[in-house]
C-alpha cells in the first residue's frame, strides 16, 4: 500500500474515529527507561484529532502529556495492574496495541487477542539484538504476531530478519534537545571520562573500571545504578582508582550537564540496539567510543568517535581522544553534526505515518470482511 493509498484511506475510516492506541509505555515525568522516552516523544507530537492513546503512569506525569485532551493515563499502583489496565485493552479494544514489552499485562492481551480474533492491529517495536536469548519469549511472539515490526537501528532489523525471518523497517530514536545540547566545552586539565547506563552484566562496567586503573591522570565519571554496582565499586577499592566517581542515576537534565562537562564517553556493553545515550552524547558535542559489535548508527567512526572491534582497540581509542585535544575537538563539530540528523519531529511524523497505514489496512480487512458476510 502507498502512502496516498493509506492517506485516503484513512481520510474516508477518520470521518467515523480517530486512531486510537494503547501501549504499556509509562508517561511518567521522571522516568528515564529508553522505551519509556521514546514513546512519551512520539505521544508527545501525535496530531490530538488524529490520534487517542492511552498510557499508564507510575508517577507525576510528564506536563506535555497532561495538556493533551487526547492522552489518558491509567495510574500505575503496587497491585492489580494487568486487569486494570486489560480493561483498557479490551472494552473497547483500541484500534493498535503499540510497543509491546514482555509482562503479564502483554502475555494475556496477546492470548485473547489471538483467541478472540480482536480487530486491534499489533505495532511491534524491537530496540535490542535478537539472538536465542533475547528473542525468547514474548519478544519473539510480538514478533511473530505483529502485524508490522519496526526497529530502532538497521543492524537490529538484520537480526531480526536472521532470526525470525521477519522483515523490520529501521525507525530511529530522536534527541530531546531540552536536555541535550551543545555549550561551551571545558578543556579540563584532566581528561573526564563519562559513563551513562544501567549497570548489568552486558554493560561492561568492569572495563571503565579497569581502563580507570591504567590511567591514573584521567577522571572516570559512571551515572547509573544496577545489578553490578556492587562489585564495580569493590573493584575500585581492590583496584585502588582514586581517580572513579559514581554519579547514581541521573535525570535526564542532570545528564545532559555531565555530558556538557565531560571530555569522553566510554560505552563497553556488547549487547545493545541503537543505545539512545550514544546519541545524547553526540548532540551534546561528546566524543564517543564504543564497541562496533552492535553497529551504532549514532557514531561515525573516525569522524564523531571510535567503534572498537575488542577491549584493546577500546583501550587504544581511549587513549588517542585523551592525549589529542585537537582530535577530540574535530570529533566534537562533527558529533553536533551528526546528531542533528536524529530530529524527533521528523521522527514521529514517521511514526504518524506508519500508524496510519497499519490501521488504514486493519481496519479495511474488517470492513471488507463485514460486506461479505452482509452479502
Amino acid at each position: 500500500m502507498t502512502r496516498s493509498e493509506a492517506a485516503r484511506i484513512n481520510a474516508r475510516l477518520n470521518t467515523f474515529h480517530p486512531i486510537t492506541i494503547f501501549t504499556p509505555s509509562d508517561a511518567a515525568a521522571d522516568n528515564s527507561n529508553a522505551q519509556n522516552l521514546t514513546v512519551k516523544e512520539i505521544v508527545a507530537r501525535l496530531p490530538e484529532d488524529q490520534f487517542h492513546v492511552t498510557m499508564l503512569c507510575g508517577g507525576d506525569p510528564d506536563p506535555r502529556l497532561l495538556r493533551r485532551t487526547n492522552t489518558r493515563m491509567v495510574k500505575w499502583t503496587k497491585h492489580g495492574n494487568t486487569l486494570r489496565l486489560l480493561r483498557h485493552c479490551l472494552f473497547p479494544p483500541p484500534d493498535m496495541y503499540f510497543f509491546p514489552r514482555s509482562g503479564p499485562l502483554d502475555r494475556v492481551f496477546f492470548d485473547v487477542r489471538r483467541h478472540m480474533g480482536l480487530r486491534t492491529a499489533l505495532v511491534t517495536y524491537i530496540v535490542l539484538a535478537m539472538n536465542k536469548v533475547t528473542g525468547g519469549g514474548l519478544i519473539g511472539r510480538s514478533i511473530l504476531e505483529g502485524d508490522v515490526v519496526f526497529a530502532n537501528s538497521r543492524y537490529v532489523a538484520d537480526t531480526i530478519l536472521q532470526s525470525f525471518n521477519v522483515a523490520a523497517k529501521p525507525i530511529y530514536d530522536g534527541i530531546d534537545r531540552r536536555y541535550y545540547f551543545a555549550a561551551g566545552r571545558p578543556e579540563n586539565a584532566a581528561p573526564v571520562v563519562l559513563y551513562a547506563g544501567s549497570f548489568q552484566a552486558r554493560k561492561r562496567v568492569e572495563v571503565l573500571i579497569e581502563q580507570a586503573a591504567r590511567f591514573p591522570a584521567l577522571q572516570f565519571r559512571l551515572a547509573g545504578k544496577g545489578e553490578t554496582e556492587r562489585n564495580c565499586r569493590e573493584l575500585v577499592q581492590r583496584l585502588d582508582c582514586r581517580n572513579v566517581v559514581f554519579l547514581g542515576h541521573l535525570s535526564s537534565q542532570a545528564l545532559g550537564q555531565e555530558m556538557r562537562q565531560a571530555d569522553l564517553f566510554l560505552f563497553p556493553s556488547i549487547l545493545e540496539g541503537n543505545p539512545q545515550v550514544l546519541l545524547q552524547a553526540a548532540a551534546c558535542g561528546l566524543p564517543a567510543i564504543a564497541m562496533e559489535l552492535y553497529r551504532p548508527d549514532y557514531i561515525v567512526d573516525g569522524k564523531t568517535g571510535i567503534l572498537a572491534r575488542s577491549d584493546e582497540e577500546l583501550s587504544r581509542g581511549l587513549e588517542r581522544l585523551a592525549g589529542n585535544a585537537t582530535l577530540r575537538r574535530s570529533f566534537t563539530e562533527a558529533a553536533i553534526c551528526h546528531a542533528r540528523k536524529f530530529d524527533w519531529d521528523d521522527i514521529a511524523a514517521q511514526w504518524a505515518q506508519a500508524f496510519q497505514e497499519v490501521v488504514a489496512r486493519r481496519r479495511l480487512s474488517v470492513t471488507s470482511q463485514m460486506h461479505r458476510r452482509a452479502s
